[in-house]
């Protein structure tokens, strides 16, 4: 399983906001810069995780992006479904009636686990820990 370029982007924006301080915004163009992210693509990602109501924007002279809520309440998981839809290893982990062995196929209870792993995984790890984490290293 490979996260989309989109959700890659999106994970790098909410990141640059958590550095911030509380109540703090950054320009759309300050974060594409800093981020390495393509303007014109931001502007899509920004508006995916407005709607998912991870980020706040504003426009004018004192506009900007800044969180919906704090750091430590947004996980990475949340930031990939809002991207990308629900964490899918295979498709029968969704919809046993995909594959032709159904509830009975021997790889189903594997990919059911692993998907299960990953997506606590996700969860666990919230913006408030990622950047914990890079400051430590």
């Amino acid at each position: 399983m490979q996260i989309t370029r989109q959700a890659d982007y999106a994970l790098r924006a909410i990141y640059y906001l958590a550095q911030l301080g509380p109540n703090q915004r950054a320009a759309t163009s300050e974060i594409a810069e800093q981020q390495h992210i393509p303007p014109s693509f931001l502007a899509k990602i920004i508006s995916q995780l407005s709607i998912a109501g991870l980020i706040h924007t504003s426009r004018g002279a004192r506009g900007g992006v800044s969180l919906a809520k704090p750091p430590q309440e947004i996980t990475v998981l949340e930031v990939v479904e809002a991207i990308d839809g629900p964490i899918m290893l295979n498709e029968c982990t969704q919809s046993p009636d995909a594959c032709p062995f159904g509830e009975s196929c021997a790889l189903r209870p594997i990919w059911c686990e692993a998907k299960e792993e990953l997506v606590e995984r996700l969860r666990r790890a919230t913006f408030a820990n990622v950047a914990t984490a890079s400051i430590a290293r």
